[in-house]
């Protein structure tokens, strides 16, 4: 099979959106049977990034600390009904009632995030004099005293993504196991699936020959190297790894894959507990097992997923059980969405045409309208960039800039409709495209298109 056309589309996005290095893996049973590393891993020395670069996969590894507490419950030393309190000082009773240790695997304890792990990643990269002295369990109770006046909900009924709960989580596994928790993860998941270059130390990391160098915005302010985190959010995404390793784990998770958990502990990570704020997707339903999202309707099939992000690297790790496949994106920064990489490279092995995935669809019709427009004989001069789903429309003068926001309403066939909000009102823009270029009707005007943006 081949994969020049996901080749072509992940150089054309890292591209645009000016991601320093990239790596890749696509898995189709217990075989890898396409991997690559793209961009650099180090610019300033210009070392290549290989499917062999390490990478922090932030929040990727929540599913590993999930997998722990099910090992665990397998052998009757936890269950995951079992209220927090019952191991920890923990007297937060959102709404009157019990927080369990189901609720902080599925971030539905019913407390909105706290974001210390956004506070804490942001001082580690330099973007902020703050600082949260948040080291351990202890650290982290301390810090949360007060919290009981921001509870929502009674546990179970929301969604709050709650990194804070995660490192709550990797406290009961060092309390129950007897190891701290990174050790204990080593020795019960990564060791026997045989990811010998996944670590949460920085002296292991350190001493590897192939790790990406994490870099700060690089899009918007150059080759600006920044550093991993590797105290203070362990459990809810301290694991340094790299694609090669990650579709090892995400064999364990398909059939005949190499066990770590009995059938029925996989089972329960990967089922719908609580459905999560994204609407209208379209890949059907959107939910939140145990350190796993699912999307219920990938090209007909369940997608079990999870993102992650620590400021300089992304990462995405995503299986299809009922095809037995399955992806992993590693990156050292910010810019085109690692989901995206990963669907693309599915939908091939699913013998779909990715060129059709909404999100794709939608970029390229974008694309096509960006641009600088003019009025007749050039009296008036408009801008048009792409901001994510939206159009950014600008009027430039001596005297400043006119801008708006134009959100898309209809955009198929060969007609969009946009419409930007304005004094209570609904404001139609038009673009047509034809092949004989793009004509943009705004108001009293009619616009063609006559070049692209710098």
């Amino acid at each position: 099979m081949s994969f020049a056309q996901l080749e072509k589309f992940i150089f054309e996005k890292i591209s645009q959106t000016k991601l320093p290095g990239l790596s890749m893996a696509l898995l189709k049973g217990d075989e890898v049977v396409w991997a690559r590393g793209f961009g650099y891993r180090d610019a300033e020395r210009g070392l290549p990034a290989t499917e062999r670069t390490l990478y922090s996969v932030g929040s990727v590894t929540k599913s590993f600390t999930c997998l722990a507490i099910m090992q665990l419950a397998a052998q009757g030393k936890l269950s995951i009904d079992d209220p927090i309190e019952k191991y920890m000082p923990f007297d937060i009773r959102p709404l009157g009632e019990t927080v369990r240790i189901k609720h902080l695997m599925s971030h539905t304890s019913g407390i909105p995030a706290l974001a210390y792990a956004e506070q804490l990643i942001s001082a580690g990269i330099g973007a902020t004099e703050d600082w949260l002295p948040i080291a351990t369990a202890a650290d982290m109770l301390t810090f949360m005293q007060g919290a009981e006046d921001w509870t929502w909900t009674k546990p179970g009924e929301r969604w709050f993504y709650f990194n804070e709960g995660y490192m709550l989580l990797g406290a009961i596994i060092q309390q129950l196991s007897g190891l701290p928790y990174e050790q204990y993860v080593q020795q019960h998941i990564l060791a026997p699936l045989g990811m010998s270059r996944s670590f949460y130390a920085k002296s292991d990391v350190d001493a590897d020959v192939d790790v990406a160098i994490p870099y700060v915005n690089w899009a918007a302010q150059g080759r600006t190297p920044a550093s991993y985190i590797y105290s203070g959010i362990d459990a809810a995404g301290g694991l340094i790894s790299n694609v090669l390793d990650l579709a090892k784990y995400a064999n364990a998770y398909l059939k005949n894959g190499k066990p770590v958990a009995d059938e029925s502990s996989i089972a329960e990570m990967i089922q719908p507990r609580v459905k999560t704020p994204v609407t209208e997707s379209p890949f059907g339903n959107e939910g939140y097992g145990y350190g796993w999202g699912i999307k219920s309707d990938f090209w007909g099939h369940a997608l079990i997923n999870h993102g992650g992000s620590v400021g300089v690297a992304t990462a995405y790790l995503a299986f299809v059980p009922d095809e037995n496949i399955g992806v992993a994106v590693l990156t050292n920064g910010s810019g085109y969405g690692t989901g995206q990489f990963a669907m693309y490279g599915l939908s091939l092995l699913l013998g779909q045409d990715p060129e059709a995935l909404p999100f794709v669809k939608i970029e390229r019709r974008l694309a096509k309208l960006e641009g600088i427009y003019h009025t007749f004989k050039n009296t008036m001069r408009l801008e048009i960039r792409r901001a994510g789903d939206m159009l950014m429309l600008s009027e430039k003068d001596k005297f400043g800039t006119n801008s708006a926001t134009l959100i898309p309403d209809r955009i198929e066939g060969d007609v969009h409709y946009f419409y930007e909000l304005m004094n209570g009102y609904k404001i139609y823009t038009e673009f047509h495209v034809s092949e004989n270029g793009v004509q943009m009707i705004r108001e009293r005007y009619l616009l063609r298109k006559t070049g692209s943006l710098a």
